[in-house]
C-alpha cells in the first residue's frame, strides 16, 4: 500500500522528533537542560563566553530546545544586565531560525492539507488583523510554549519583520526575570540573601498571571 506524500511528511517529522528526544535523553545533549553544567562550561570559555553563549542559544532554540534554562544560566553567568542582553539576542535569533525552518519546510504542505480547516482560518484571520499584538501577547507570558510557538508562527502568513519585533519586545520582561532568577539563584547557592531570589520568582509569577487579569479586566469593562 503506497503512502501519500502528505503523510510521508508527517511520518518523517515524527521520526525526526522522536530521534531528537531520544538523543537528548540518552546522550550528553541532555546537559543543555542542566543550568549548573552550562554555567561551568561557559566560565571556562573566558572572553569568548558571550559569543559562545549566543551561538549555542541560537542553535538550541532553532532546533526546538527550551530557552528558559539558557536564560537562567545567562543571568548566573553574566549578571542581570548582560545576561538579559545576550539571552535576548540568542532567543530572538533562535526564534527567527525556527520560524524560517517551519516556513520553508512545513508551510506549503500544511497549507495544502489543512488550509481549509476552520481553526487554521480563524488563526490566520486573527494574525492578519492583529499580528503585532498577538505575537507580543504570546511572548509576554512564561506559560507560552516558546519552542512550539516559534514553529507555529512560521505556519502563518505573518511577516518576518512583525514577528521579529513582537518577539524581541515581548521577550524582554520574561528574559529579564529569568536572568534575575539565575543571578539570585546563584547567589543563594553561595549563601546569599533569599529575598532577591523570591522577588525574582514573584516577577515570573506575575508575568504568568498578568494576562489573565488583563483579560478579566477587559471583559468586566
Amino acid at each position: 500500500m503506497r503512502i501519500g506524500k502528505q503523510y510521508e511528511l508527517w511520518i518523517w517529522a515524527g521520526i525526526g522528533l522522536t530521534t531528537l528526544v531520544v538523543v537528548c535523553l540518552l546522550s550528553s545533549a541532555k546537559e543543555l537542560f542542566n543550568e549548573e553544567f552550562l554555567v561551568s562550561e561557559f566560565e571556562r570559555s573566558g572572553g569568548y563566553a558571550p559569543l559562545l553563549f549566543v551561538l549555542i542559544f541560537i542553535i538550541a532554540t532553532s532546533l526546538g530546545f527550551p530557552g528558559n534554562v539558557m536564560a537562567v544560566a545567562g543571568g548566573a553567568l553574566f549578571g542581570v544586565f548582560w545576561g538579559t542582553i545576550w539571552s535576548l539576542i540568542g532567543s530572538t535569533l533562535g526564534a527567527i531560525g525556527a520560524f524560517w525552518l517551519a516556513r520553508y519546510f512545513l508551510y506549503s504542505p500544511i497549507e495544502r492539507q489543512f488550509g481549509h480547516h476552520p481553526l487554521l482560518r480563524r488563526l490566520n484571520r486573527a494574525i492578519a488583523t492583529y499580528p503585532f499584538s498577538i505575537v507580543l501577547a504570546v511572548r509576554f507570558t512564561p506559560l507560552s510554549p516558546f519552542s512550539l510557538v516559534n514553529f507555529l508562527f512560521g505556519l502563518t502568513p505573518i511577516s518576518l519583520k512583525t514577528y521579529t519585533l513582537g518577539t524581541l519586545l515581548g521577550l524582554l520582561p520574561l528574559t529579564l526575570a529569568y536572568s534575575w532568577l539565575g543571578l539570585t539563584g546563584q547567589e543563594l547557592l553561595h549563601g546569599g540573601d533569599r529575598l532577591p531570589f523570591f522577588l525574582a520568582m514573584g516577577m515570573l509569577t506575575l508575568l504568568s498571571v498578568l494576562p489573565l487579569f488583563l483579560k478579566k479586566a477587559k471583559g468586566d469593562g
